[in-house]
């Protein structure tokens, strides 16, 4: 595997040791449980934890913290699917099973918070992979990153869907004390049968749904973002209300719906599950795609157009894509911070 590639540049622009962590820092484990058959985790100590986002991103932050690369939930149109070809492996079952852990994270978020060049933006966790995947079960790097963040009051958001998140409750809970914190949960659909084939690993929309109940039960308000939805398969009216009816059951505060996109990495991995499960709808994603990773506006505008109108109904308001929860006044801001590596963004 390519560990010396995962620079915060291209090779021409960045000096040698660039590299995020170096391959003699690799420890490969795999775990004789049920839940980790077949996946194999390679364990780094990473050189940095914070991420800056690129320039052009639509997000509304510039950091973020991803402590895990690759992930289980082996979602077929996961952005992220990409990542993974810069460490040789595929973006197919590679990523759904070859899983990198960034053992320090903790430890090294913490460090650098305290740094006099940090100065207390925003830090989104979840906008690549999900930190709350199930490798988060066995390593449990979030409690130690959520302290750090609590510690120095540093307003950050979370988006998963995992409900491991539970554990940390009241992590969570002291973090809103002291600092803005926004979590949203991601549940496109709530068809039982689309859920099994299209995000084999991960918990059910239902089981969800009982968290965002949960987080909002105990004083932590949480949207839902409803992505992605899925043309042909998950965006018919009465699928769409469906799942704004069970959001707004559930409490969430906030419905932000997002079709679904098709970067290089995942479109390959999505076209050829489509063509297994669903052949006669080839011919219409290549045409819905044909002008790049994105549906057309007018699609978008729609499904938009009628989840705000569903969210009106049932008495949720819709928010901007990636807007976190603000429950109170960030905390007094420090320094600035030193470019850190770039990551894919989410939209």
């Amino acid at each position: 595997m390519r560990w010396e590639n995962l620079t915060v540049g291209t090779r021409h622009d960045r000096p040698a040791d660039a590299a995020l962590f170096g391959a003699d820092a690799v420890t490969t484990r795999t775990f004789d449980t049920p839940e980790f058959a077949g996946i194999t985790f390679h364990e780094i100590r990473a050189r940095s934890i914070l991420n800056r986002v690129p320039g052009a991103s639509r997000m509304p932050f510039e950091w973020t913290v991803n402590p895990y690369r690759g992930c289980t939930h082996a979602c077929v149109y996961c952005f992220a699917r990409r990542t993974h070809s810069y460490l040789d492996l595929d973006t197919g079952i590679g990523f759904d099973t070859q899983i990198v852990v960034k053992v320090n994270a903790p430890e090294l978020l913490r460090r650098q918070l305290a740094s006099p060049r940090w100065q207390g933006e925003h830090v989104a966790m979840g906008t690549n992979v999900d930190c709350y995947q199930r490798a988060e079960g066995r390593y449990r790097l979030m409690p130690g990153i959520l302290s750090a963040l609590r510690d120095r009051a540093n307003p950050f958001s979370i988006l998963t869907k995992g409900t491991l998140i539970l554990r940390d409750l009241d992590l969570l809970r002291q973090s809103a004390e002291v600092t803005d914190v926004g979590v949203s949960v991601s549940v496109g659909f709530t068809d039982t049968e689309l859920w099994r084939t299209v995000e084999p690993g991960t918990p059910a929309p239902q089981r969800r749904l009982d968290v965002v109940r949960t987080l909002t039960d105990h004083g932590i308000g949480c949207g839902v973002l409803m992505a992605p939805v899925i043309p042909f398969l998950g965006d018919d009216p009465a699928q769409l209300r469906a799942t704004v009816r069970a959001v707004a059951a559930a409490g969430a505060t906030s419905v932000t719906p997002l079709a679904l996109h098709l970067r290089p990495g995942a479109r390959e991995w999505f076209m050829a599950w489509l063509g297994q499960h669903h052949p006669h709808l080839v011919r219409r994603y290549e045409r819905l795609y044909a002008d790049g990773a994105y549906a057309p506006k007018w699609y978008q505008r729609r499904i938009t157009r009628q989840v705000h109108e569903l969210a009106e109904e049932y008495g949720i308001g819709p928010t901007r894509a990636g807007t976190p929860r603000r429950i109170r006044p960030p905390a007094a801001a420090e320094e600035p911070a030193a470019a850190g590596p770039t990551q894919l963004t989410l939209l």
